[in-house]
């Protein structure tokens, strides 16, 4: 039966801590594979992202994109793996269809993203930018850029949680990570162990997810985030009672002795 204590023996056993089965090495061996399917799918979707928002061409690859959401994941993975697996003798006949598949389905929110973000920016601020003698070039990276980088980050923080979550899956073919407490624990009937592992990959989630919203909060610009209102009203409201008070003083000063100052 699994309860609380069981699941609490499971986290403070310290075997469970240590080797290449311990909660460190298979967090590390996480985060490694979300990071490298990011970085590939970045590289391969922004600029797409980029160009189509920016040009307003081959907008079908954006859809195309989207409606590649609706593919099992599960049914990817093993067609991906039965295709790729035979061309590699080592450990990359896991491992690189894995990331192949986990970069499918990470390319999709980041396009969506830089394409919606771009394509959203006011048509004034890119005539006012053309008018000022900028070249395509400059508009696209000192202009449309920084304003779509709420939708750009919204996008990957959708992507991340989707790769943190599927990279789970991932084990059901060999990959390491968190996912392999969930298969091994499946295989074995370990369901203590199975919990264990679906609270690791949720803290996981829940910690990415906190710290790209931080850094959402940091590289968007206060005008666009809306920040800089709240500041500028913090002033005014700051600014206008400092004028009150000194009109308050300057009237007492003024007043003859004895008199009231109101």
């Amino acid at each position: 039966m699994i309860t609380f204590a069981t699941v609490w023996a499971w986290f403070t056993d310290p075997a469970n801590w240590q080797g290449a089965d311990g909660v460190p090495t298979r967090m590390l061996e996480h985060l490694k594979f979300t990071g490298i399917t990011l970085a590939i799918a970045l590289v391969i979707a922004v600029p797409i992202g980029a160009w189509v928002g920016h040009s307003g061409r081959m907008r079908w690859l954006v859809t195309g994109a989207n409606a590649a959401r609706a593919i099992p994941t599960l049914g990817l993975l093993f067609a991906v793996s039965m295709l790729v697996s035979p061309l590699f003798t080592s450990s990359l006949a896991f491992t690189v269809p894995s990331i192949a598949v986990l970069v499918l389905l990470a390319i999709p929110p980041l396009l969506s993203g830089t394409y919606s973000g771009i394509e959203s920016v006011d048509p004034a601020a890119r005539d006012a930018a053309r008018g000022m003698g900028m070249s395509d070039w400059e508009v696209l990276t000192r202009v449309e850029l920084p304003c779509a980088m709420p939708l750009f980050l919204s996008g990957l923080r959708s992507a991340t949680l989707q790769v943190i979550a599927t990279a789970t899956i991932a084990a059901s073919i060999s990959l390491g990570g968190l996912g392999r407490y969930l298969i091994d624990g499946l295989a074995s009937q370990d369901y203590v162990q199975m919990v264990a592992g679906s609270i690791l990959v949720a803290l996981l989630a829940l910690v990415a997810d906190l710290v790209l919203a931080l850094l959402e909060r940091f590289a968007v610009s206060p005008g666009i985030s809306g920040r800089g209102q709240g500041v500028a009203r913090r002033r005014r409201l700051r600014f206008g009672r400092g004028g009150d008070a000194a009109a308050s003083v300057k009237n007492s000063t003024d007043a003859p002795l004895g008199a009231d100052p109101a």
